[in-house]
């Protein structure tokens, strides 16, 4: 009887001292969280989708309330949603123009030149294999991984091209990432005069297999209101958008394949089967 009530005394003991240490380690080596983290987080839209720079929204949260960035870097935010951040933390907002994705290419199926393909309906897979079932080596392959990366459902493929619509495009960036052509851009929201195409070879070249490819003409180069608007690279015209031209041009220039287009008249299919 001894014996036993010595073992439980002991144990009792030896509980009471592990107990202490225990809680002396945990004191010792906690890690201090801030309780504003998950406030902060709530009030994000939680998509994930990696457009502000950071792994998600749990890890931008952080940088907010750390003070290494502002609420507006995140771009699916409201401005509803930004404000109450910033309010709650007791700091200022910032500012950051919106952009949208832009797809530099008008060459949907009926107006390219269609090479064979049996391979797998992905573009990243029909890169690797011989580079999709469209005759130009730098447009839009048309299979969708675009499409599907978009956390917003912003990207539709109409008759095989991914076509942006600007009402639901954000500008997270994740097109962008997995586009193998590296043919889709963020551009600012403001800017609604695009060259969709984006192919620097010559212009009889690309006519060969895309009727709608841009030729180099500089008709619209012309057309515009400063020298700059427009740029020329090589074979390959691009709007300048730290000096963009304004939406009329597209009709002043006349562009002789329609590369020339305005983002939300070709999200609205305006253009579609259009071709001289």
């Amino acid at each position: 009887m001894t014996i036993i009530l010595t073992a439980l005394l002991f144990a009792a003991v030896l509980g009471a001292v592990l107990a202490l240490v225990i809680g002396a380690a945990a004191k010792a080596f906690a890690v201090e969280t801030d309780a504003r983290l998950e406030t902060v987080t709530d009030m994000l839209p939680g998509v994930n989708c990696g457009g502000c720079g950071y792994a998600g929204c749990a890890d931008f949260a952080k940088a907010v309330v750390e003070g290494r960035t502002v609420p507006s870097q995140c771009p699916v935010c409201m401005t509803a949603d930004i404000d109450r951040i910033s309010e709650y933390l007791g700091i200022t907002a910032g500012k950051k123009e919106k952009v949208l994705a832009v797809v530099r290419c008008c060459g949907s199926i009926p107006v390219t030149v269609r090479s064979p393909y049996n391979g797998i309906g992905d573009c990243r897979s029909a890169v690797l294999v011989a580079g999709g079932a469209k005759g130009c080596d730098y447009g839009c392959i048309g299979f969708g991984s675009c499409a599907h990366a978009c956390p917003f459902d912003a990207i539709e493929i109409r008759d095989g091209l991914a076509v942006v619509h600007p009402d639901l495009c954000t500008g997270c960036g994740k097109c962008v990432e997995t586009c193998p052509k590296k043919l889709i851009v963020l551009a600012p929201a403001a800017v609604d005069v695009h060259v969709y195409c984006n192919s620097p070879e010559k212009g009889a070249l690309k006519r060969k297999v895309c009727k709608t490819a841009c030729i180099a003409c500089r008709k619209c180069v012309k057309a515009a209101d400063s020298e700059d608007q427009m740029m020329i690279k090589g074979f390959l015209v691009e709007t300048n958008y730290s000096n963009p031209p304004l939406p009329d041009l597209v009709e002043k220039t006349g562009c002789p394949t329609r590369a020339l287009r305005l983002a939300s008249e070709h999200a609205a299919g305006v253009y579609e089967g259009v071709s001289k």
